[in-house]
């Protein structure tokens, strides 16, 4: 084994111990049948588990495989942020796969597969490595959209994300051509010493914006969010809090980096595009969801409005941008697996519910599932103190130090809008009859959902330390 393999194998380490161990695991369950589905579950935690901490304590800074991968510390905690949204949907699952008979061996195996897509995509330094993650990840995502194959609305909901991934896919393809012909080349760092060497030529702008339009579409943003609401409502619950977490965390950290990285000399015109598609997030995620009814098609709006607010960031091209992007996603990731533990949580006798309505007059029945609830939905909405406020607030101070005025003010009209139906999911808990309490929450559901619920409610006292290390993140770029 020669140095420069060592040292590229050592860089990809956590990358390994998670692909081996589904490999593994995926024996396990083919030879015990189905009396290994909560031991392949278990050790499929333990894996990830093992992952993260090997990247925490012992991942190095670097190249590997001749530059198509980068170590960095950017990378580094965008990964533990994919890890932990893997980890915590693995959970949360349990309960609801033994409920609906959804616990099958090959359903971490897939998660496993495709939080090592995601690792790629972060790390990613080369469009190929971009386009090789992108597709491990999206093919796992494909199979557990659609994974409870008796249900109509998952398999439509698998189908959907099939056509339409691979529409985008077809475009991210079409634009790494473009970007290839006009540059000569693959790697981030060599397409942008030719972008900022050369004269500014329209094809590879193109390129561009077909690159940009491939990776709108895994982050939901307007107008490639299409797929979102239909396969959010179709997909088992513990599956739609996968493609609510861990892919967004991939796909955001493949946003900065391709404009950060391969696209700095033509920031400019990266910036219009991410302007507009920020823009219309917003818009649409505040609005699209005022007439929802069903919980988890409600979430996808806000999800979409969400990626908006945090490409506020990153339309400043600044530092301070970065960072606002860095920490946005994470308190995102943890409002979301909060809200998504609940709604794992809203079962009665005959089955999970979803409707909104189901909610009426909560706060009688089980007055902390309300309270916890009620702490998500106005952190959401971007109530301070708690931490959506200080998401927004970092992404909006990056935007009016870059003279981006109209987008901050737009984001800011955007939220107050958004903030109706997040008031109103607290309004029928706290104020509306009772329509029935629901059924004792499973411990692993109340361990999430009160983690989550504190971490929001006292996020200013370790806010410092989650600021510096976004901070020493975002200078990978600067």
């Amino acid at each position: 084994m020669t140095p420069e393999l060592y040292s590229s194998l050592s860089l990809i380490l956590p990358e390994l111990i998670i692909v081996v161990g589904a490999l593994a695991l995926l024996m396990i369950g083919v030879y015990s049948g189905e009396r290994a589905n909560n031991t392949v579950t278990g050790l499929a935690v333990a894996v990830l588990i093992a992952a993260g901490a090997w990247l925490m304590l012992f991942g190095g800074e670097g190249k590997a495989f001749n530059g198509a991968l980068v170590a960095d510390p950017f990378a580094k905690i965008m990964k533990v942020l994919t890890l932990i949204g893997s980890v915590v949907t693995l959970i949360v699952s349990v309960g609801f796969a033994k409920a609906e008979k959804f616990d099958k061996f090959e359903y971490p195996v897939l998660i496993l597969l495709a939080t090592v897509g995601m690792m790629i995509i972060i790390s990613a330094n080369s469009m190929i490595s971009l386009y090789m993650g992108l597709e491990l990840q999206s093919l796992a995502l494909y199979v557990v959209a659609a994974f409870n194959r008796e249900n109509v609305r998952s398999t439509e909901a698998g189908l959907k994300y099939f056509v339409l991934g691979s529409l985008s896919s077809g475009m991210l393809l079409y634009g790494i051509t473009l970007v290839y012909g006009y540059t000569g080349h693959v790697g981030f760092e060599q397409i942008a010493a030719a972008v900022s060497s050369g004269e500014r030529e329209l094809g590879l702008v193109f390129g561009l914006v077909f690159v940009l339009a491939g990776v709108a579409f895994k982050i939901s943003a307007v107008p490639f969010h299409m797929w979102t609401p239909d396969v959010y409502e179709g997909a088992p619950t513990p599956v739609t809090t996968f493609f609510a977490s861990s892919p967004k965390m991939a796909a955001m950290a493949l946003m900065v980096r391709v404009t950060m990285g391969a696209f700095e000399g033509i920031a400019p015109d990266w910036q219009q595009i991410i302007v507009f598609v920020s823009i219309a997030s917003m818009v649409l995620g505040s609005f699209a969801a005022i007439g929802q009814k069903n919980f988890k098609r409600l979430m996808a709006y806000s999800s979409i409005g969400h990626v908006g607010f945090a490409l506020v960031g990153l339309a400043a091209n600044t530092e301070a941008g970065v960072r606002g992007v860095i920490i946005y996603m994470l308190i995102y990731l943890v409002m979301t697996l909060g809200t998504f533990a609940f709604i794992l949580a809203m079962r009665r006798k005959d089955g999970n519910v979803e409707e909104i309505g189901d909610l009426a007059g909560l706060a009688t029945t089980n007055p902390v599932m309300a309270t916890i609830l009620t702490i998500l939905m106005f952190s959401l909405a971007g109530i301070p103190p708690l931490a959506g406020f200080w998401a927004k607030w970092y992404v909006f101070l990056a935007a009016i130090n870059a003279n981006l005025y109209t987008l901050a003010v737009i984001g800011v009209l955007a939220s107050v809008v958004g903030a109706y139906y997040y008031l109103r999911i607290i309004k029928i808990m706290w104020f509306d009859e009772p329509v029935g309490g629901f059924l004792p929450m499973a411990g692993e559901l109340r361990l999430v959902l009160g983690a989550s619920g504190a971490f929001i409610l006292f996020y200013v006292l370790f806010a410092g330390p989650v600021g510096h290390i976004a901070e020493a993140a975002a200078k990978t770029f600067f």
